[in-house]
């Protein structure tokens, strides 16, 4: 039996990634020997605004360095829409900086960011079309359905929560989320992004999402959890995690 560190690179005013990540790794716990441990370095955040998100992200090095100084054996950099505010294709710039953080300081360890993880967990489903529900203010939003765009998946429709507070978007019921859902046009889609924000707590309603739209819901958390047992080389199947969790999908190069 082996433990792992999981560190985290979290938003200062997220209350969440650290709550459904260890829930998803403990749910594995009981089916798998493996075993984790969690451990974090913040980057201050307070409201969700683009040049707020473009600040935090300039300290996300300091946080890499932090956790490589604990001998983490892989980061996840929680926050989704601070990566796609960078412009297209930032997760994998950011991802390739971070981890060569780690490797100058001489505890090399793999960094996987939520955003990365979400357009791979699509992929990896073999989804073309997807329904996506995130927290935001509809500019930012609509940030977000571009990137995803711009990863070759098609957005079919799309709900704005208009959450602006960071603590706000935290308190949001998250059984709300499958009636949301289930309100957007899912007629030709291949998945639901019930939760495109790690902030936003999404777990518990996965379930019952998929079960009402009949298609396989992911969430970034969920996605971020997938990415980061890849990384590790270990089984993706995690009782409670949904679809992509369900142990039958591997990372798509």
């Amino acid at each position: 039996m082996r433990t792992f560190r999981i560190g985290q690179i979290v938003p200062s005013s997220n209350v969440t990634m650290e709550t459904e990540i260890p829930a998803l790794l403990r749910s594995r716990e009981s089916i798998a020997p493996e075993r984790f441990t969690f451990h974090s370095s913040r980057m201050r955040m307070k409201k969700v605004t683009k040049e707020e998100l473009e600040a935090m992200d300039a300290d996300s090095d300091r946080c890499a360095l932090e956790l490589s100084d604990a001998r983490v054996d892989v980061m996840g950099y929680a926050c989704l829409v601070a990566i796609m505010s960078m412009g297209h294709g930032y997760h994998r710039v950011s991802a390739d900086r971070l981890t060569n953080r780690t490797v100058e300081n001489g505890n090399p360890a793999p960094v996987t960011t939520s955003a990365g993880a979400l357009v791979e967990g699509i992929h990896a489903l073999g989804a073309k079309k997807v329904a996506v529900v995130a927290p935001y203010m509809k500019p930012l939003t609509q940030m977000v359905v571009d990137y995803i765009r711009s990863e070759g998946i098609e957005v079919v429709d799309h709900r704005a929560l208009e959450i602006a507070d960071n603590l706000a978007v935290a308190a949001h019921d998250p059984m709300k989320l499958p009636g949301i859902a289930s309100e957007l046009d899912l007629s030709d889609v291949d998945a639901v992004v019930l939760s495109a924000c790690v902030q936003m707590p999404s777990l518990a309603a996965v379930p019952l999402a998929e079960a009402m739209t009949g298609k396989p819901v992911l969430t970034a958390a969920i996605a971020t959890t997938w990415s980061m047992l890849n990384e590790l080389g270990l089984d993706t199947r995690v009782p409670g995690g949904g679809t992509l969790l369900s142990g039958a999908y591997n990372r798509k190069a």
